[in-house]
Parts: C-alpha cells; structure tokens; sequence
C-alpha cells in the first residue's frame, strides 16, 4: 500500500462533481419499471385499502418468497413499517432489546417510545450487531417486578454499519430469545442488499428471516429503486391477529394500495429486488478498489453499499460542498459514502477525483 497523507487543500478548482450523490440510497430516483407498475394500475377504479388485484398478486408472491403463509401489511414508511412491526410483536409492559446503532433507536425520532409506549434497551456494539450475550443480560430482568419485561428483538440486515449477520448468527439469537419467550424483529430496510451480499436467491431471504426464527419482518423498497414501498410480514397467528387495526391505528395504511403493491409485483416477480441492490452493492466495491490505496481513509472493503470512512476536517467539510454525504461517527472523523441502484461508472470516477485532490499522493 502507497504511503499517502492529508494535506492543505488546493486552491486550484475541484473536478467537475458526479452527477449522483454518495450521500444515501432514499437520494435516488425510482426504478422506471416501478414507475411503469404505477402507471398500469393507474387506470380506472378499484377498491380502496386492499381491496384490489395487484394487493392480492403481491401478497400471494410475498408468501411465495417466504415459503409459508404470511400476513402482508403494506405500508409507505420505514419507520411507519418498524413501529408497526413491533406494535404486533409486544405485549404491555415490555421492552425491545437493540443495538446502540439500531435505527429505531438513532434515526426514528423516538418514534418507537412515543407511539408505543415502550422502553428501548439499547448495547453497546461497534459492528452494529446484537449478541447472544446481549439477549442473556437482558433476560435477566424477567419476571422481575421493578423492570420492563424484555420482550422483543429487534436487529437489522445489514446493520447501520454496513455489516452483515450470517444465517446462523441470527438462527443463534433467535434461538437465544425464544428460550426466553422473546419475539424477534428483523428491520430489513436495505434487506435487498443483505441478499445480494450473501448470494443473490430470494431463497437467501427464507433462510435468514424465517427459516432461522425471525417472527417479522420490516421489508424495505424505498432505499432499493421503489417509490415509498415498504411492507411488514408476518407469521404468528398471535402476531397478526391484530395487525390490520394496529396498522391504522399507527397511521400506515395506504388508501390507494395498489401503487404500493403494483411495484412489490414488478419487484418480486423476475427478482429485480435483487438486481438492483446487486448493482448498489457492485458500485461500493467498485468505490472501494479506487481508493483502497489511500491510508487515512482507513476503508473496509464493504459488505453492501456502504463505506465508512475517516475524513478529517476540513477536508470532510469541503467535499461535502463539492458533492454532499453524511458524517457517521464523528467521535473517529467517520463518514459515510453509500451507493444506489443506479451509480453510474462516471459517478464514480468523478468522486474518486475529487477525494484524490485534496489528498497528496
């Protein structure tokens, strides 16, 4: 590896900036056969709330891809997706064990503790990933009367450090927590880059959600080429017994369902769920081969469509000018550059410019 070091920024222009920013995937545009799937069902009248052949179509490929009966909740936002998810999986009194990173304890604005009441057990973990430990030291707390009874498990895949559990990690703190009588709660917001990254079949999907124990799951569009698709799947009985009034009552459901449904058909029928997140992901790796040679960035080759690297000032506040992303962790100097499904080669090759000017090589 070539030694490399920050140095004071150039007063010559910077390079001409990509078009698409690196900033997050909900920055993107839709997929046109999304916005194609839109316009066919926009003809004519149907039922509102469900009532209607593309809602129907969806949900039966939903139960196909998850090779069992699921209850499908459509909804049009990821925290709207999370909130309902967990509302079906609590009982009163109990908490959600998370990590620190979890978005439902970062990025939902409280969300969570305000719509539903409950207590977030959050732990430490730098990966982004929840232990078997973690659900041990939690479950200490039951059948104690002074403590929120521990009741469900919420992880996500990827994590919101752009790592990734394997199936038999999460088979592990399923396992862990239905010893306890806890549920589990996959947030899958990016799910359709977790299943590029570990194989690319939707039979990937089956085997590290419910074939390893996951009682639900908040399945993400928007960040993978949808416009505001996301749904909830479930499989209890207990679980969904409820779910179609805790759904309204949380505010997440779609009067004109069938724009949201008709592109889950578009997505689930042929796999380009998959093919675009495999196209987000390509383009992280690509990002990363261009600049793996630069030390202080410290990057790790990515698992998804994320990289998280060091950027100091000011050099973090000048690029964030020329072409904006978001920071991280400041506490390292960590940022975070992310791909989408329609990352260009060019793109690329202008943000890597452009990271390369203020850097002496």
């Amino acid at each position: 590896m070539s030694t490399v070091r920050f140095v004071a920024i150039h007063s010559d222009p910077m390079p001409e900036a990509p078009t698409r920013l690196f900033a997050s995937d909900n920055a993107s545009g839709v997929h046109p056969r999304y916005l194609a799937a839109i316009e066919r069902v926009n003809e004519g009248h149907a039922l509102a709330y469900g009532q209607d052949a593309a809602t129907r179509a969806a949900t039966s490929l939903f139960t196909e891809l998850s090779g069992r009966p699921v209850e499908v909740l459509f909804t049009f936002g990821g925290t709207g997706a999370n909130v309902l998810a967990l509302a079906c999986l609590l009982e009163r009194a109990e908490s959600i064990v998370c990590t620190e990173w979890a978005h439902i304890a970062v990025d939902e604005t409280g969300a969570p503790e305000r719509a539903l009441g409950v207590k977030l057990q959050t732990y430490p973990a730098p990966d982004g990933k929840l232990r078997v430990e973690h659900i041990k030291a939690a479950a200490h707390a039951l059948g104690n009367v002074h403590h929120a009874q521990p009741g469900v498990v919420s992880i996500s895949q990827p994590t919101e450090m752009g790592t990734l559990y394997s199936i038999d990690e999460i088979r592990a703190l399923c396992d862990e927590a239905h010893k306890h009588g806890l549920r589990v709660h996959l947030d899958g917001a990016r799910i359709g880059n977790a299943v590029a990254a570990l194989g690319g079949s939707s039979d990937i999907f089956r085997s590290m959600t419910f074939d390893a124990g996951v009682d639900a799951v908040s399945f993400g569009g928007t960040k993978n080429a949808m416009l505001n698709a996301e749904a909830v799947l479930l499989t209890g009985v207990d679980e969904s017994r409820r779910a179609q009034f805790l759904r309204k009552q949380v505010g997440q459901l779609p009067s004109k369902m069938r724009y949201t449904a008709a592109q889950f058909v578009e997505a689930l029928d042929g796999d380009l769920w998959i093919q675009t997140a495999v196209a987000a992901n390509s383009s992280a790796q690509a990002l990363f081969d261009a600049l793996r040679d630069v030390a202080p960035l410290k990057l790790v080759a990515p698992a998804v469509n994320s990289l998280y690297p060091t950027l100091p000032e000011p050099y973090r506040s000048h690029l964030q000018e020329w072409s904006f992303f978001w920071d991280w962790d400041l506490s390292r100097d960590q940022v975070r550059w992310m791909t989408s499904w329609d990352t260009t080669q060019v793109d690329i090759e202008r943000f890597v410019a452009g990271i390369r000017h203020v850097i002496d090589r």
